[in-house]
C-alpha cells in the first residue's frame, strides 16, 4: 500500500492499532465469560459445527456473523428493511459480550434510507 505523506501514514497505523484494539478486546471478554461460567461454545467451526472450544479466537466470532444480511427497498414513499435474524449461535455469542439482541433488530429500524 502506498501512502503519500507521513501522516496518512500515522493516521493508518493509529486506524489498524485500534481495530486490533477492538478485536483482542472482543476476544478477550468471551474467553473471559466462558471461563468464569466453565462454558463452551460451539458452531463457529465451519467443517465442524459440533466442536466446542472454550478459547474462541476474533476471527472465529467474527466469522460466526457472516451472512447477516441488510436488505431496504423503496416502495413508492414507503422504505421497507429486512435484517437476516440471529442464529443461536450468534445470540449466544451476543450474550457472552453482555449485549442485548435488541441491538440487532435496533439496526434496521434505525435504518433510514438506503445510499
Amino acid at each position: 500500500m502506498y501512502v503519500q505523506s507521513d501522516q496518512r501514514a500515522t493516521g493508518l497505523v493509529r486506524l489498524l492499532s485500534i481495530g486490533l484494539r477492538v478485536l483482542t478486546l472482543v476476544e478477550w471478554s468471551v474467553r473471559q465469560c466462558l471461563a468464569d461460567t466453565k462454558a463452551t461454545v460451539a458452531g463457529l467451526y465451519a467443517g465442524n459445527p459440533k466442536r466446542t472450544t472454550n478459547r474462541p479466537t476474533a476471527e472465529a466470532l467474527l466469522g460466526a456473523f457472516q451472512g447477516i444480511h441488510l436488505s431496504a427497498v423503496s416502495i413508492g414513499h414507503q422504505l421497507h428493511r429486512h435484517i437476516t435474524p440471529l442464529s443461536g449461535v450468534q445470540q449466544h455469542l451476543l450474550a457472552l459480550l453482555d449485549l442485548s439482541p435488541d441491538l440487532y433488530d435496533q439496526l434496521c429500524a434505525d435504518f433510514s434510507k438506503p445510499p
